[in-house]
């Protein structure tokens, strides 16, 4: 009776996906690397998210403003354009921004991006700051990897391993440059 509480709490902790939808693999990842983010004590930053919810909801609100336009399309076609360009400009690949950790010297905090190109297994991560300009911003880092060295066969993200690669990316993000003499 034990061990079957025991794999019932196991098999609920785990994440599982769906190995022949990206989006499902991608969405697990993004979701490990934001917990292994904040478990480090960064705090996220939530004002890009926000910004985003209400261009989406501008961009709604356009589409359904363009779907009953008065006009047709040879004639509306600079509106049609003004709104491709609106989604375009809302679709990027940060899935989190956070702010300084508390106590550190920095005062720019992270962005963090990922990519999984539909039809490949090619997961990429990168590391960069919210403000690059800014002295104390770190060179950006990134790693590009299989994604099927994280998953079981069944589809299970064997997190110890994905987490011991996301946090050798911050540990390379946030390790002092080496000066040259």
């Amino acid at each position: 009776m034990a061990e079957k509480k025991a794999e019932t709490t196991t098999t609920k902790s785990s994440k599982k996906a769906n190995l022949l939808d990206h989006h499902s693999i991608k969405h697990i990842l993004d979701e490990s690397v934001s917990e292994v983010v904040t478990n480090r004590g960064h705090v996220e930053n939530v004002t890009m998210s926000n910004i985003r919810l209400i261009l989406g909801s501008i961009i709604i609100a356009i589409a359904l403003f363009a779907q009953f336009y008065k006009k047709k399309f040879p004639e509306n076609r600079d509106y049609l354009i003004a709104c491709i360009l609106i989604i375009y400009i809302k679709e990027k690949n940060a899935i989190l921004f956070t702010y300084p950790p508390p106590g550190s010297f920095t005062s720019t905090g992270l962005v963090i991006s990922s990519k999984l190109p539909r039809f490949s297994d090619q997961y990429t991560l990168s590391i960069a700051s919210a403000d690059p300009k800014s002295i104390s911003a770190g060179k950006p880092v990134e790693f590009t990897r299989t994604v099927t060295q994280w998953f079981t066969k069944e589809g299970v993200l064997v997190e110890g391993l994905f987490w011991k690669d996301v946090e050798s990316l911050l540990n390379k993000y946030s390790a002092e440059p080496k000066k040259t003499k």
